[in-house]
């Protein structure tokens, strides 16, 4: 590899190096310890030591090239290399090319400056487009070489970062390098003769943090297959927390969650992905989390500064972001001070009329668009209309929260770009006034953004959607009638029309997510407040920015917020967790609280104010009040004795909940319908609202973002373990195979699917992953897979026709011909190598030489031997057995409940279910015979197999026996039968002249009487292969040998990547 010219004073460099060639100008030197036997003895120790911890390159490239010029103590060093083969290139390049020009210059300077310039040209022609977008060109092309020479993975993976730092084996730190790649976290370390190399990929690791204790100040903890490992003494661990965070979060997010991973050309692409890119992901992402914004904005530029408040009279000190559409600003002095700013917003002076009027026109156009198919007033004013003339005490307190919120526009202005204060967070505790209610949410939760740059889409899609008939319709309509029953709004067909066309339309939107139950819930509570429009881009504002993955088939989004109320209850409450031994029930009582935002459990006239405080604050507010709750009842949560009482306990308290501010009638009002008013102990919503503030207001928004990607990762890998252990529960029925032994065999399985998606882009097994699917239906591996994982696993794997073998083997476990089998076929297989009889050992392989399995391979490369292209094998995978398409139609349908439906057939999962465990055991008299070719197929795998045994010779004549006493008995056979069949010819002729089949053997010889008489072919049947190998005693041991299965796994395991590489 050539370097930037760099300056090395030689006299303090010889001990370390040894001088192998010199010229002139050129001097070619070896370091000291390498190829020298026993390593150099403890002088090379100490140099291998020096390397790695100072990250020397000659760690990994132990020869250099240095550029000299006469009379001069200080050399350059131009180039390095990892072996001999490789200086001895550049060395002999720089004698035919650069030796000969040297010699016309007059003086070193020109000579030296002719060198240096070469070689940076070189670098730079070879470095063009691998590393223009990193920080230091130099360093990581030195970063990436050390990396591929210490752990020889794939020339695909791309590094990203690495860092200097120390890992922990027990209680002794172990100083080395940490490298970050697309799909791995790598470590290595070199300690006075001691190396230590770790490896391990992203999609492992179930839970990532900074954890601090007496020994550690401040480390990264990565937990992966149930084991701890720590990194410390990083320059700056924030960093490198963050980039390691947004690595896994990507591996997880292309691997398991797949229906929420968009079609990002960044994501999509690994090689795309660079240390700059992902760390302004991540800043954009915590950006429009905080100011509400579309997903598509991207953080361009950050700069501290001071807002001059107008009507507070001070500089507010904070940062000001900007994006393509947006300048936002945030305080971080402590006076809650935030602005955002549309650009569409900022008027642009010109010759015509104020632009706002052109805004107002555009608006007005849209209105009368939207008017022809939907609501253009929000529910409550059509079915509450406010009757000034008869003023109650609630009503007059609604009208003095109305002036409040009034006097707060006039001082800080009114919509999108108002300023956003510790004020407007007082009165959104107060709870906003019902007239108000429908803007301020459009407004706090950033939907007013997205309507304002789709004028018109509600409309398009509403009218698109209408007619639609999906499982999603289906289940809308089902639900309609159970959205807020007891209100008069969703008791008339303009409520229940209005919810329709708001769920169909955002379902028509996005089919990934769809409908969940929960939204009809939270999608009538916004009918009611906003207009139809408004309502719509707030349940999308909802869906896709405030509650991310909260509703598809898993609702991870809303498992992880759990994980987070959970990881909060121990913080803040923790003699709530010390009693509570299981804390599964927090998961389980808080489930609706979280998808439904508390509308499900509080009566509505105080759910609302919770949405209130939602739309403002995010999450965050849920989380709060949830703790509030939980503290408020927390002595009678201690007193219970079982989940029961205690989930009794909560739901007594929510009945309690009012808002005595609400002026909604009492006939809608749902805590004024209780009948032990007087004997209960109310708790007014406003109060527990303020109290939650109060006490764990200090919750802020980048922990929980923090917190949520650190319980994703746990999230899904426990779904993920629950998957595992519900394939294992169903295959152990089925094989000998130990419980441990299915589990390490799960795991190779799976990480081998996953190697494809590693490296291969746009990889058509990636879409195969359906978590809606059974669990046995999740993971499949094609041929070109399996055949990896059979090279590796197979006690048959030596065989030279081992890719034929793999081919048959796979052939014949693709049951329904789609080219995928999962993991019971997969282990089923395994199963019989392992553990299989004689019998079941021998009619397996009979059966893979007998079609369906068996089909005649040739390779197009005749180089190659008996080895496959992935070509070849994919070519021969797909190879089917002709069926009649009646039966092949029977067959997909059987085989495939769901295809060619719009939902899951149900019962054809069950009949298909019921099937299998009928399934009747294979009579060996029902195998098919074996034709000529196919048995000496099977004769020449045989030899194969037996080729480098202890008795291979002892086999080779047993095996050469049994061939000759099965051709005589066919032989025997067919003369025996030949007699037979002659004899019946003969009386068939004399009893009955002229028949017709006696007539076509004379027709055709009296034709062409000089043609030979064509051999019949012979065959075996499997009972015969059988009955002649059991009686060769080697042959016999040989099948029944016993294979220590644990070492087998053990080495697959630790030669999976390797191999991998290899291919």
């Amino acid at each position: 590899m050539w370097l930037k010219p760099e300056e090395v004073l030689l006299k303090n460099a010889l001990k370390l190096w040894l001088m192998e060639r010199s010229n002139d100008y050129f001097v070619l030197q070896r370091r000291r310890g390498y190829g020298e036997e026993g390593g150099g003895g403890l002088t090379g120790l100490l140099v291998g030591t020096l390397d790695s911890v100072l990250d020397s390159t000659a760690k990994v490239a132990p020869f250099r090239i240095l550029h000299q010029t006469p009379d001069s103590q200080v050399y350059l060093s131009i180039a390095c290399g990892a072996n001999r083969e490789e200086i001895t290139k550049h060395w002999d390049w720089l004698e035919q090319n650069i030796m000969k020009t040297l010699s016309v210059f007059d003086s070193n300077e020109d000579i030296t400056n002719f060198v240096q310039g070469k070689i940076r040209g070189l670098i730079a022609e070879e470095g063009k487009h691998s590393f223009a977008k990193e920080d230091d060109p130099e360093k990581f092309r030195e970063a990436l070489l050390k990396f591929e020479k210490c752990f020889g993975l794939p020339e695909q993976e791309k590094l990203v970062t690495y860092y200097s730092c120390s890992y922990w084996k027990g209680r002794v730190p172990c100083q080395g390098w940490l490298y970050l790649s697309t799909n791995f976290l790598s470590f290595y370390s070199f300690l006075l003769g001691s190396e230590i190399k770790l490896i391990i990929s992203w999609d492992a690791v179930s839970k990532l943090e900074k954890t601090s204790n007496v020994i550690l100040t401040e480390s990264i903890h990565v937990c992966s297959q149930g084991e701890s490992h720590y990194f410390s003494m990083f320059l700056h661990i924030n960093q490198t927390y963050l980039l390691m965070e947004q690595l896994a979060n990507y591996a997880i997010k292309r691997l398991f969650d797949k229906e929420t991973f968009d079609d990002d050309p960044v994501l999509d692409d690994p090689l795309q992905i660079t240390k700059r890119g992902l760390e302004d992901r991540a800043h954009s992402e915590q950006f429009n989390a905080f100011f509400r914004l579309p997903k598509e904005e991207t953080l361009k530029e950050v700069h501290e500064c001071f807002l001059w408040v107008p009507f507070s009279h001070f500089n507010a000190h904070g940062k000001m972001c900007i994006s393509e559409n947006y300048i936002c600003f945030a305080s971080q002095d402590g006076s809650l001070c935030s602005v955002i700013i549309p650009f569409r917003e900022v008027p642009i002076s010109s010759d015509s009329t104020d632009p706002s009027d052109n805004i107002e026109v555009r608006s007005l156009t849209c209105q009368r668009e939207c008017r022809k198919t939907v609501n253009t007033e929000a529910l409550m004013t059509v079915f509450h209309p406010q009757n000034l003339e008869t003023l109650n005490s609630k009503m007059l307190k609604e009208k003095m929260k109305e002036q409040s919120w009034n006097i707060l526009f006039a001082e800080c202005g009114h919509g999108v770009s108002m300023f956003r204060t510790k004020k407007t967070q007082d009165l959104v505790i107060r709870g906003i006034p019902e007239s108000l209610r429908g803007e301020l949410w459009m407004l706090f939760s950033g939907a007013v953004n997205d309507m304002a740059a789709n004028p018109g889409y509600y409309a398009d899609v509403v009218e698109q959607s209408l007619g639609a008939c999906n499982l999603a319709t289906e289940e809308i309509e089902r639900d309609l009638r159970r959205s807020l029953p007891e209100h008069p709004a969703f008791q008339s067909d303009t409520g229940i029309s209005a919810l329709r066309r708001v769920l169909t339309a955002y379902a028509y939107r996005n089919p990934k997510i769809g409908y969940c139950q929960a939204m009809n819930i939270l999608t009538s509570v916004l009918l009611l407040y906003a207009k139809e429009e408004e309502a719509f881009w707030l349940l999308v504002a909802v869906c896709e920015r405030m509650l991310p993955d909260y509703f598809n088939r898993r609702i991870i989004g809303a498992l992880v917020d759990q994980a987070v109320f959970e990881e909060l209850i121990r913080d803040h409450l923790p003699q709530l967790t010390e009693h509570m031994t299981d804390m599964t029930f927090f998961s389980s009582v808080s489930l609706s609280w979280f998808l439904t935002l508390f509308i499900s459990v509080l009566p509505i006239e105080s759910a609302v104010n919770v949405v209130d405080c939602f739309f403002h604050d995010g999450i965050k507010a849920i989380l709060q009040l949830g703790l509030a709750i939980l503290d408020y009842n927390l002595d009678k949560l201690m007193a219970c004795k079982d989940d029961a009482e205690a989930v009794t306990a909560l739901n007594r308290f929510f009945d309690s909940v009012t808002n005595k501010d609400s002026p909604l009638p009492s006939s809608v009002q749902q805590g004024s319908n209780v009948n032990d008013e007087k004997s209960r102990i109310r708790v007014d919503i406003t109060d527990l609202i303020r109290e939650s503030n109060e006490k764990y207001g200090n919750i802020c928004c980048e922990d929980i973002y923090s917190m949520r990607c650190r319980n994703r990762l746990y999230v899904i890998q426990t779904l993920e373990e629950t998957t595992k252990q519900n394939v294992l529960r169903v295959v152990s029925q089925d094989v000998k195979l130990s419980l441990r032994e299915l589990d390490e065999l799960y795991i190779l399985f799976k990480k081998e699917l996953f190697f494809s998606y590693y490296w291969s882009l746009s990889y058509p097994a990636l879409k195969h992953h359906d978590p809606s699917l059974p669990y046995l239906e999740q993971y499949q591996i094609d041929c070109q897979q399996f055949r990896a994982l059979y090279h590796l696993l197979s006690p048959w794997a030596h065989s030279a026709n081992r890719d034929s073998l793999a081919l048959w083997t796979f052939r014949l476990l693709d049951e329904n011909s789609d080219c995928l089998i999962n993991f019971k076929e997969f282990s089923s297989a395994i199963d019989i190598m392992y553990n299989g009889s004689f019998t079941e050992k021998l009619k397996l392989l009979f059966k893979l030489h007998i079609p369906p399995a068996y089909t005649e391979v040739k390779s197009k490369d005749p180089t190659k031997g008996d080895e496959l292209s992935e070509e070849d094998l994919l070519y021969l995978s797909q190879l089917h057995v002709s069926k009649p398409e009646n039966e092949k139609e029977a067959e997909s349908v059987k085989n495939s409940p769901e295809k060619g439906k719009g939902k899951v057939d149900i019962q054809a999962y069950l009949s298909q279910w019921q099937d299998e465990l009928f399934k009747k055991e294979e009579n060996i008299k029902d195998l098919p015979r074996m034709n000529q070719s196919q048995f000496i197929q099977f004769s020449k795998t045989l030899y194969n197999l037996f080729h480098g045994d202890r008795e291979e010779e002892s086999l080779y004549q047993a095996i050469a026996v049994v061939t000759s006493l099965l051709l005589r008995m066919e032989e025997v056979g067919r003369k025996l039968h030949g007699s037979t069949s002659s004899a019946k010819g003969f009386s068939g002729t004399v009893g009955d002249s002229g028949g017709a089949c006696e007539e076509k053997p004379e027709s055709s010889l009296e034709k062409d009487p000089t043609l030979p008489r064509e051999e019949p072919q012979w065959s075996f049947a499997f009972e015969q292969i059988l009955a002649s190998l059991l009686n060769e005693p080697a042959l016999v041991r040989f099948f029944e040998k016993p294979i220590d299965v644990k070492t087998k796994l053990e080495n697959a395991k630790t030669s999976q990547l390797s191999s991998r590489t290899k291919m």
